[in-house]
């Protein structure tokens, strides 16, 4: 039997922790800088430990060579505090988590901010963020989000980047519409690339199209359209389409009512990406106000971060924001308010969700607490977070196993804590469940809490949590994402609301205060946040979905009777209107941009592209030491310490009808326990002692010897390897 046993590690920084009281503890703030990179893996420590070791004498051939880290460091401390004639120096900070040199701007002019943060990362991003929140469900903001991406004052095709991703090297481009801001994020590790990307969005956001020119509120938010003059008229619209989709969606709706419902009062409790039933009540005269209100540069938060020149980030972003005085009504007009916790009891909300013909009549249910109506201090938000996995964060936590096994419903709703906007909630809950034990779930979600209040956590689940969250956030690994984008995505959680954006990246101070309460007096810190956070908190809401199979033909219903009305209402010049306006926008639509209009389109040339290849270091040893074992090994400069293992075996000599047992017996690897450890016992020996450890099938078709290349095999041979990975310090 062959194994290949593949490992990388590095020569870089190391961490040790104190422990106490057998404790290897350890947190991150619950904000989004967490949750962009924390992943709630599992993991076992035994394949790091002995695959490292048993190695460890082994030297590379060859290895990449790479400055030290005090050179690196004294060359990102000269970013700090960079000047520029346009803006003002609101403070300067130093992240030493994660080597971030942050310079805050204030723009003279515009009273536009700036975070400016260097690092030695190559993959370079930008974003704007702007305050966009909703005092209604007619999905502005989300219209707004794919409006300004259709053409702007210097870009002038109808979709820009359609174009220049032609001619990009982008590592990252997208944005998102969240309950109470719009993200418009760039990266990109070629230097002239990722101007061209800050200037197509600049402009974009600045300076849209759409704003002057209604067609484009037509196409991407909503329009009637109609062909002829005896056919019904319809609504259409990208947005329109798009949320028509979202809301057929269970799962969504339940999400849906679970945070109107917890949050009755302010701007959360309306949908920022659009009711289909609301969306055609936004008038383009409504649309256009709200971009001129909340894209004003004063309400704006602009991020740099990755290893590009400081001067360069000013330089570019004062051309845009010159053209822009200060804007007093934009950004007060855009305070998020607190929802207070005004409920005196618990409510219960029952709505109906689509279900066809043949779908089983379960019920859905989630019960939701609102977390905080004050700001949280840094060691509250950490607490919470190791709450949450205590709680929810695996298989084996309390919360998630007992409803698991509670046999009342199929899967977990709900996830536990979310903390993306001003406010966390926490939200549990079954779907699968049977209208006969609906009210048990509810019931069986508070007296599992009240237990754990009473009992308190092991020793060994609250090291396994710690450890694990704590490994997570010191390794910072964003996979395919850029780290940049999980920086900016971190400061947001406590800049978009006014507060210092670098204090929601930094952990170790209230890390070590957390520590020092477990030291003292072990699981009652969480003890007490449960009391206080969920049993003693009445703003508590328990929402329930029941299937409704004539649901979706009523909502098609009302909508054919509302148009119907609508066209009954109009006259025949009004109809005609929207024929012309209909023809109108499809040959918009199908038409091709003017030579012109293309040629504004910025793009990268040959020479532009960087000549050099990337070589990575790696050994191949064969046979090692008489094992039979084939080890492959990288040796990065770049893994903060931490050592990644994969063991495969290959097991192609079992039987082909015997292949698609192997997932489920990765799954038996990882579930039911090992050796003296059960299934509890183990997740919390991988929890305490690893960052991970994983349990995979890998298989791969092959050709024959002498099979031609580029020729499709037969599809009859296969290689399949049975893969633990794992990785620790």
């Amino acid at each position: 039997m062959l194994f290949l046993a593949y490992l990388t590690s590095t020569t870089g920084r190391t961490s040790a922790f104190a422990v106490a009281r057998g404790v290897a503890s350890s947190s991150v703030l619950s904000t989004p800088s967490s949750a962009a990179f924390l992943n709630k893996r599992t993991a076992a420590s035994q394949l790091i430990a002995s695959t490292a070791g048993r190695f460890a004498s082994t030297t590379a051939n060859s290895c990449t060579i790479t400055r030290s880290s005090s050179v690196v460091a004294a060359d990102l401390e000269k970013n700090l505090g960079i000047t520029h004639p346009s803006f003002d120096v609101i403070s300067t900070d130093v992240v030493n988590e994660f080597g971030a040199y942050c310079t805050l701007y204030r723009h003279k002019k515009s009273g536009a901010e700036l975070l400016s943060v260097s690092t030695d990362d190559d993959n370079k991003c930008f974003g704007i963020t702007f305050r966009t929140p909703p005092s209604d469900s007619t999905g502005v903001p989300h219209i707004l989000e794919h409006s300004v991406l259709c053409g702007s004052r210097k870009y002038k095709t109808k979709d820009p980047f359609v174009q220049l991703l032609q001619g990009s090297l982008q590592t990252f481009l997208n944005a998102f519409t969240y309950p109470d801001r719009t993200c418009y994020v760039v990266a990109s590790q070629n230097t002239k690339d990722f101007y061209n990307l800050i200037n197509v969005y600049a402009d974009a956001v600045f300076h849209p199209r759409a704003t002057s020119d209604p067609m484009v509120h037509a196409q991407e938010g909503w329009h009637l359209e109609l062909e002829e003059m005896d056919q019904p008229l319809t609504y259409k619209g990208v947005v329109y389409n798009e949320m028509k989709g979202v809301y057929s969606s269970p799962d969504s709706l339940l999400q849906r009512e679970a945070q109107h419902s917890i949050f009755p009062d302010n701007t959360y409790g309306v949908d920022s990406g659009g009711d289909p039933v609301e969306i055609p009540n936004l008038s383009f005269e409504q649309f256009a106000a709200f971009h001129k209100k909340f894209y004003h540069p004063a309400n704006s938060r602009i991020f740099f971060a990755g290893d590009d020149d400081v001067a360069k980030r000013l330089e570019i972003m004062d051309e845009y924001l010159n053209d822009f005085g200060e804007s007093p009504e934009s950004k007060p007009g855009s305070v998020v308010e607190y929802q207070k916790k005004v409920y005196t009891e618990p409510k219960k909300v029952r709505k109906p969700y689509p279900a066809g013909a043949d779908q089983p009549e379960t019920h859905m249910l989630m019960v939701n607490w609102l977390v905080n109506d004050r700001e949280m201090t840094p060691v509250e938000e950490i607490t919470l977070t190791i709450l949450d996995h205590l709680l929810m964060g695996t298989s084996s936590s309390i919360l998630r196993k007992t409803m698991m096994e509670s046999g009342l419903g199929d899967a977990i709703t709900g996830g536990g804590l979310m903390t993306e906007l001003l406010q966390g909630v926490f939200m549990v809950g079954l779907k699968g469940v049977k209208p006969e034990n609906v009210d048990k779930v509810e019931e069986l979600v508070v007296e599992t809490l009240k237990k754990v209040a009473e009992e308190g956590f092991s020793d060994d689940a609250v090291a396994a949590s710690m450890n694990t969250i704590e490994f997570d956030m010191r390794e910072f690994n964003t996979g395919s994402f850029p780290k940049g984008l999980s920086l900016m995505l971190g400061s947001m959680s406590k800049w978009i609301y006014d507060k210092n954006p670098t204090d929601a990246l930094k952990f170790e101070e209230p890390l070590a205060e957390l520590k020092a309460s477990i030291a003292e007096s072990g699981s009652k810190v969480f003890q007490d946040m449960i009391r206080d956070v969920l049993l003693s908190n009445s703003h508590r809401t328990t929402v329930e979905m029941y299937p409704s199979k004539t649901l979706e033909e009523e909502e098609l219903k009302a909508e054919k009777d509302r148009l119907a009305k609508i066209k009954e209402s109009m006259s025949e010049d009004d109809l005609k209107s929207i024929i012309d306006k209909t023809a109108e926008l499809k040959k918009l639509q199908g038409s091709e941009d003017p030579p012109e209009a293309k040629a504004t389109i910025p793009s990268l040339e040959l020479e532009d592209l960087k000549r050099e290849v990337t070589e990575y270091p790696i050994e191949v040893v064969e046979n090692i030491a008489d094992s039979g074992v084939t080890y492959v090994k990288h040796e990065m400069g770049s893994t903060s310490g931490i050592a990644y293992a994969t063991l495969a075996v290959d097991v192609s000599g079992i039987p082909l009808e015997d292949v698609p047992l192997l997932p489920l017996f990765t799954r038996i690897m990882m579930e039911t326990g090992a050796g003296e450890y059960d299934s509890v016992a183990l997740s919390r020996q991988i929890g305490m002692h690893t960052g991970g450890v994983s349990a995979s099938t890998m298989i791969t078709g092959v050709n024959k010897d002498g099979a031609e290349d580029g020729v499709i095999s037969e599809g009859e041979h296969f290689v399949s390897k049975l893969t633990i990975s794992g990785k620790g310090q």
